[in-house]
């Protein structure tokens, strides 16, 4: 496995229930959102390998059903491919 070549923009946790506001603050600033499904999205960015670990830990120590761990990174607006200009773009010769 190849490392990646930078960090995720955000990482979303999902766990069984709905876990209390409250939580956000001692699970770092982590945004909560109580899905329909009866579980609970939750949300960071900046989180980097040492942050992710303890975040981690803590949902352990809450006794909290983890059901997935996800690393997002945003579309990369550019893609290799060189840019085109469209014609308003090019200015007048």
């Amino acid at each position: 496995m190849s490392p990646r070549p930078h960090a995720p923009d955000h990482y979303e946790f999902r766990i069984d229930g709905h876990l209390d506001d409250h939580w956000s603050v001692w699970l770092d600033g982590l945004t909560l959102t109580h899905e329909a499904d009866g579980t609970t999205t939750l949300r960071g960015a900046g989180i980097d390998q040492a942050k992710l670990h303890g975040l981690l830990t803590k949902l352990r120590d809450l006794g909290a059903t983890l059901i997935s761990v996800e690393a997002i990174d945003r579309p990369d607006p550019y893609d290799g491919r060189p840019a085109q200009l469209s014609p308003s773009d090019a200015g007048d010769p």
